[in-house]
């Protein structure tokens, strides 16, 4: 399979996962990858951006035949150690927050490894990939039904440029009449059963055990695993899978399993096994719960993302600071601080730039990168009060000074300008700002599983370990080059508007939906934490909903498909670290060099642009599901987080949408008819007549 410049290479790693002690107690079936094994075959490719927000350590990735997970970062350094310099991207904002996040040991942020092909029938970059494991490792043959762990499995993959056709295959399969006989090979595919818990643990659904009531096999010697068939039934009361046992004759339906009284058929303690780490936890307080292997729960990525600010003097040291920390590392700095001259020599070995910087920088800098980090103590305490809404305070701060437009640094990757208003354009917007170019860090923290980050107060604890140690030292990071329109509303009018919708009853209603729906959906091991304190102030439910019906608007024209637009949303009240905000970025990025082709920002267009809010405007105040939507109020029963904002009028893609089509309401932005006796709130832009 050929890859494009936006592609990573995935490879799949058939070696042995490291496991704490006494290995055969902890995993009685063992791990099915054979210590021996380092066939390192590539099996597919993957985005940058799908590693980033789907597909990343820990989570499943469908293959065509079976599927793999990305392993976890100590599986990447015998990547990396086929370069003799590996890659880092240079972004202190972000860095800082992911120290924050994850200790002060980490010192660099690193793209996938991969590198493009100078030409076809090349070998370049051919050593770099992601590595991952096959899981699940229980397997059901196609042919036969036959279910068992992977080693009964034979694996093939003999096209080098057709990874698509690797697949594992039940050789000797006797068919479902079992009259088939010689040399027959079936697919298998994985199974889809899986057990999980809300600390983040996964592991193997234990068939055996399970039809045979959680003990042994009467007719099998012990520690060997009987053969099991599985059988799908849609007919009659067996609905689902049915596991059978050969050996014995048991059968057990899957249906069993599920929901409440399922769980307390299920194993009621966690193994604390971690497939992506090939290890698993001492211990586990969690009970498991059935999932299955396509569930949208599975995995929830944490990341945290910002755009590239021009640099100040400050920023231009920490990075440097960072640079050579990560290169060089503290015990070289330690030993040769004081030698500048040795200093500047081994950064240009590292290939880091250091021209134009003085002696008495360098001092700074290498005692910048030398100063003792905060306790674990202060750290946290830190991160107990740090709120995201940070990352975009010196983005909103920089988009607040026009004047700085024209002096700013190419070598940022942002250039902006400040655009005219059209005559007809809407009077609750002030500003038009044209981000012609823009650069935008992602960094992946870890995951979690059944819960999002925003369900839980002990948000540290929470968080999956990327590492067996917890402790990492880099974290995988995208680098993204694109264009967008900023538009920013009427501080004073949003003020005003906000006061209003504050005392409303569609307010309390929303209010009292999300205190449901933050309890039905709390982890059952998490800290409880006040919900009110999750819940966006009425400014950000207007310019999410703004910037969701511009994105439907200007995907017909930008050229761009509407899950290739995203948004940015500045809303937030004033406080005593910042300035009060409201306004909203929707942007569009791409991983190759080259960026985007100017499509959106050309939409800056004061007549395209008043005509562009116009019509969306115009269509948001009709929906296809009508009245319905635009009278959704939550019920005293009701847990959803949307009002007037359906699938028909409002809803964006997964990729374009930061909430998950969470807080949207047309009602906050425009004055829709409502029947009597119904709460409403008056819309920011009025009644729109169609």
């Amino acid at each position: 399979m050929t890859m494009t410049e936006t592609m990573t290479e995935t490879i799949a790693a058939f070696e042995a996962p490291v496991m704490l002690e006494d290995t055969q107690t902890l995993d009685p079936l063992a791990d099915a990858e054979e210590a021996n094994a380092k066939n390192r075959a590539k099996v597919g490719t993957a985005r940058p951006s799908s590693l980033l927000y789907t597909y990343g350590p820990g989570s499943i990735m469908d293959l065509p035949n079976f599927s793999v997970m990305p392993a976890g970062l100590d599986d990447w350094e015998p990547i990396w150690r086929c370069r003799s310099q590996i890659p880092v991207i240079a972004e202190p904002r972000l860095l800082d927050v992911v120290r924050l996040h994850l200790g002060p040991q980490v010192d660099s942020l690193r793209p996938y490894p991969w590198q493009p092909s100078r030409g076809f029938g090349t070998q370049e970059g051919s050593d770099l990939g992601i590595p991952a494991r096959v899981f699940p490792q229980w397997l059901r043959c196609t042919g036969c039904d036959y279910l068992g762990p992977l080693p009964r499995f034979t694996y093939e993959n003999t096209h080098p440029f057709r990874p698509d056709r690797a697949e594992f295959t039940h050789t000797g399969c006797p068919g479902r009449s079992g009259q088939s006989f010689g040399k027959r090979k079936s697919s298998a595919v994985p199974t889809p059963h899986l057990l999980t818990c809300t600390n983040g643990h996964l592991d193997e659904f234990p068939y055996a055990l399970w039809v045979h009531n959680g003990l042994p096999c009467p007719n099998t010697d012990p520690g060997v695993i009987p053969d099991l068939k599985m059988r799908d039934a849609n007919l009659g009361k067996s609905v689902g899978s049915t596991i059978s046992c050969g050996a014995c004759g048991a059968k057990r339906g899957m249906a069993e399993a599920q929901g409440e009284v399922g769980k307390q058929k299920l194993p009621q303690t966690c193994r604390g096994r971690h497939p992506h780490l090939g290890a698993f936890d001492p211990s586990c307080d969690a009970k498991p719960t059935l999932i299955m292997m396509g569930a949208s729960n599975l995995w929830f990525p944490s990341t945290q993302s910002v755009i590239v600010m021009p640099r100040t003097d400050a920023n231009k040291t920490e990075a440097i600071a960072d640079h050579l920390r990560a290169e060089l590392g503290l015990d070289s700095l330690r030993q040769f601080g004081d030698q500048i001259a040795v200093i500047r020599a081994l950064a240009a070995a590292r290939s880091i730039d250091l021209i134009g910087v003085t002696d008495a920088d360098i001092h700074a800098i290498v005692a910048d990168a030398l100063k003792p980090a905060d306790s674990v103590e202060e750290r946290m305490e830190k991160l107990a009060r740090w709120d995201p809404v940070e990352l975009l305070v010196s983005e909103w701060d920089y988009l607040q000074r026009p004047t700085l437009f024209a002096q700013q640094e190419n070598s940022s990757g942002l250039m902006v300008t400040e655009m005219p208003l059209g005559d007809s354009l809407r009077p609750g917007i002030t500003r038009v700002v044209a981000v012609n170019k823009m650069k935008k860090i992602n960094a992946v923290l870890g995951f979690t599983r059944l819960d999002e980050m925003d369900r839980a107060g002990d948000l540290a604890s929470r968080l999956v370990k990327l590492t067996r140690d917890r402790k990492p030292r880099w974290v995988p990071a995208t680098e993204d080059r694109g264009e967008g329109i900023f538009l920013q509303l009427d501080l004073n009018a949003v003020e005003a508007w906000e006061r209003q919708v504050l005392g409303s009853a569609l307010w309390e209603a929303h209010r009292a939906a999300h205190y449901r729906n933050f309890k039905n959906r709390y982890s059952e091991t998490a800290q409880w934490v006040n919900p009110d304190t999750r819940l966006p102030k009425p400014r950000y439910w207007l310019l999410h909903t703004l910037a969701h019906i511009l994105i439907r608007e200007m995907a017909m024209l930008c050229g761009y498909g509407a899950a290739s637009l995203s948004e940015r949303i500045y809303g937030w009240s004033q406080s005593a670290n910042r300035a009060a905000a409201a306004g909203l970025l929707i942007c569009t990025t791409a991983s190759d060099s080259e960026g985007t082709l100017g499509g959106l920002v050309a939409l800056s267009d004061p007549v395209r642009l008043q005509g562009i809010v116009e019509s969306a405007l115009r269509r948001a105040c009709r929906c296809s599901s009508d009245p319905l939507c635009a009278t959704r109020t939550p019920g005293s029963s009701e847990d959803f987080l949307h009002g007037a904002a359906c699938h028909c009028c409002a809803f964006a893609s997964e990729t374009s949408c930061e909430r998950s089509n969470r807080f949207l309401d047309r009602r906050f932005l425009l004055d829709l008819p409502q029947p009597v006796g119904e709460p409403t709130v008056p819309g920011f832009f009025g009644r729109i007549y169609a």
